[in-house]
């Protein structure tokens, strides 16, 4: 949830609502009988939910025993102090929304009944602090584990093993906790012994604990926020988070989780200052923090935790307007494959989501980004490969600029197409007989002048008009692509060869123009021969041998490559070939 942590931590009806929201309950079954007195109560996560409160009692609706406790995303709770037995218990979930509390869908209570216990408790063990640990505060409270069926507990703290003096055997009643009412000693060994007993009787030969405490007689008090303060709503995504400064600290432990007690985002983190910034909090979420003061000493004892609830943001979030969990994200619908053909001009892909940026990305197979292709509503792809489109509104809440991203992951895939080698072009009278030899794996049909056809089997066009024609070669396979010649057909565009072989065997080593058999004659001022970025490769004249398929004195990869040339009459051919190695 804590998606950057610096070191500073970069860290209508109501039937209808109840049907749509309320969750089922795992554990306990409803209606079961003979739940143990320690259950874990359990239930199904609600999409778009940011917290969830639960109260239990021994009425429909009571909190006698657990009053309307915040859990945050967590699904489940176990009663601290258990529950009582041979009683029924009701349980209520409310789903909790910070942005708006008169949304919050109180459920229906269910209920169980618990085991009858007819046996006395088990012992139980110090928790706070351990048996053994040293340098214990001399003010610290005591806090032992929930001994499962126990009604109370019987406490003695003394300075000897069997010694009293310090709390005769005292019941301290239903409770996992002891605040001794003065001071333990200091650099000294504790001894405590708690035996838990019920209406059956006590437990038996529950071990006696110990620690030390500190040789210096020093404590320290505990802190709070100041910002957020405890119970803050609409928090922003990446606050300053600050504390109240504590005399003799040197230290601050700083626990940060989404559930009571929990420490998924920041785990006993220690800062010498009294803030620190949290970078890109979860919006919606209801987090709980402790801080506990230090110094070479000792710590603060007994710090409980606060919470705060961060900005709505994207969602989903209930609506109580419409009446269900609504989300700010921009919808998108776009396709999860395209084919590129071979040999073809880039394929141009558009989105019709409107939405307030855009990005276009190649990525690898596990959707680390590999370079950023455009930033506007449309791309042009000219290889294949995995590629994800991100479309992003803004959502400013409390001064958040919350981005909201949808985004779709698509692969393009290269389908083999036709390489027309070349047209051979003949003049008869006043028309043209055009036959375009083509090489490929695929059946092919032609068209002239018009993508659309009408197609034929045949490669040769006879009775063609002079001037600029196009040809198109269509693969009649299923999803097969549709080449358009990418030179305007006369015959002096016949003059640019469509390919060439610079392998140093004395057959078309260069690249350059050959005026046809039967062309008009023509004078070019400059022929400009370029990658497919635009980047200027080679500048040549017309009388000139021709390129080489060299940069800066280095090969260049087999490719396609674009010409650009210009005649004495400002007249331009352009077009690509392709260089064979």
């Amino acid at each position: 949830m804590l998606k950057g942590l610096l070191f500073i931590i970069w860290v209508f009806s109501p039937f209808w609502i109840i049907a749509q929201g309320c969750p089922q309950i795992l554990s306990p079954v409803p209606g079961s009988n003979n739940v143990p007195v320690d259950v874990t109560i359990s239930w199904q996560e609600v999409f778009g939910v940011p917290s969830y409160n639960i109260s239990i009692g021994t009425t429909p609706g009571g909190n006698d025993i657990v009053d309307d406790v915040p859990l945050g995303t967590s699904t489940s709770y176990k009663p601290p102090l258990g529950l009582p037995e041979d009683t029924q218990i009701f349980v209520t979930i409310t789903l909790f929304f910070f942005s708006n509390p008169s949304a919050n869908i109180t459920c229906p209570s269910i209920s169980f009944r618990t085991e009858d216990i007819t046996t006395p408790p088990n012992c139980t063990q110090l928790r706070l602090p351990e048996n053994g640990d040293s340098d214990v505060n001399f003010r610290t409270n005591l806090r032992w584990n929930l001994a499962p069926g126990a009604t109370s507990y019987l406490l003695r703290i003394g300075t000897t093993p069997n010694g009293s003096e310090i709390l005769p055997e005292t019941n301290v009643g239903n409770v996992l906790r002891f605040d001794p009412p003065n001071d333990l000693p200091v650099n000294s060994e504790i001894f405590v012994q708690i035996t838990p007993l019920n209406e059956n009787g006590q437990a038996v030969n529950c071990a006696v604990e110990s620690f030390r405490t500190t040789v210096v007689a020093q404590s320290l008090d505990c802190t709070r926020l100041t910002f957020p303060v405890n119970g803050a709503t609409n928090v922003p995504l990446t606050p300053l988070l600050q504390w109240e400064e504590v005399p003799g600290a040197t230290g601050y432990r700083v626990t940060i989780g989404t559930t009571p007690g929990g420490d998924d985002l920041v785990r006993e983190r220690e800062f010498t200052s009294t803030s620190t910034f949290v970078i890109d909090f979860e919006p919606n979420a209801l987090l709980f923090i402790s801080i506990v003061p230090f110094n070479d000493f000792v710590e603060a004892t007994d710090c409980g935790s606060e919470s705060f609830s961060t900005a709505v943001g994207c969602g989903p979030f209930f609506d109580p307007s419409v009446g269900d969990f609504v989300s700010l994200f921009p919808e998108l619908d776009f396709p999860e494959s395209f084919v590129l053909c071979e040999n073809s001009e880039p394929l141009t892909l558009s989105t019709n989501t409107v939405a307030e940026s855009y990005r276009w990305a190649s990525v690898t197979s596990r959707g680390t980004e590999i370079e950023l292709l455009s930033e506007t509503s449309e791309v042009q792809i000219s290889e294949g490969g995995i590629y994800r489109l991100d479309v992003t509104d803004f959502v400013d809440s409390n001064g958040n600029n919350i981005p909201c991203t949808s985004s779709q992951t698509f692969t393009v895939n290269v389908a083999p197409g036709p390489t027309v080698n070349s047209v051979d072009v003949e003049r008869i009278g006043d028309n043209l007989t055009l036959m375009v030899n083509v090489s490929g794996n695929g059946v092919y049909e032609y068209a002239i002048n018009d993508i659309n056809g009408p197609y034929q089997n045949s490669n040769v066009f006879t009775n063609v008009p002079r001037g600029n024609n196009i040809v198109y070669v269509r693969d009649t396979s299923l999803d097969g692509c549709t080449l358009p010649v990418d030179v305007s057909q006369d015959l002096v565009s016949e003059g640019f060869p469509k390919f060439f072989t610079p392998n140093g065997d004395g057959i078309n080593d260069f690249w350059r123009f050959e005026l046809p058999p039967n062309a008009e004659e023509v004078q070019f001022a400059s022929i400009s021969i370029f990658d497919k970025f635009g980047r200027l490769l080679f500048q040549m004249l017309q009388s000139s041998e021709g390129w080489n398929g060299t940069f800066n004195g280095r090969p260049l990869p087999s490719s396609d490559y674009w010409f650009r040339a210009i005649d004495t009459d400002n007249r331009v051919f352009q077009g690509h070939f392709t260089l064979k190695r």
